[in-house]
């Protein structure tokens, strides 16, 4: 675990969160003890968790210690993308405004519909038969 320098932050989307532990290094991203690259296998992945680094210009100046749990892999992708850019407008002032105009400090507030009774899934309804 980090301890002393650096910054943490909590990031959230649908049902996953990922927490993050940033202190300034070489650019590695360790998430649930696996680089990303090998944790997030899909490359539309890698670019939602790369994007506040690739935006800001900070690929190589911090370390990310990462811990994520709940939803899949999709929601936990978003959930760091959001920590990160939290973790990078908290360390530096100047960074806030480039991370909120592309709304990467927005938390993404939808989430699943839940299933009522009579229906198939939250929306859908049984075939209609008029005999």
């Amino acid at each position: 675990m980090m301890k002393g320098t650096g910054t943490h932050t909590i990031g959230r989307r649908k049902t996953s969160v990922a927490r993050v532990y940033m202190r300034p290094g070489k650019g590695s991203i360790v998430v649930n003890g696996k680089p990303y690259g090998e944790y997030f296998g899909r490359e539309t992945l890698k670019m939602i968790v790369m994007q506040p680094l690739v935006l800001t210009d900070n690929g190589e100046k911090y370390d990310f210690k990462v811990t994520v749990d709940g939803g899949g892999k999709s929601g936990q992708a978003g959930a760091l993308r959001l920590a990160i850019s939290r973790a990078l407008a908290k360390s530096n002032e100047e960074l806030k405004s480039p991370l909120k105009k592309v709304k990467l400090l927005t938390r993404d507030a939808r989430e699943v519909e839940r299933k009522k009774y009579g229906r198939h899934k939250a929306r859908k309804r049984p075939q209609f038969s008029k005999r």
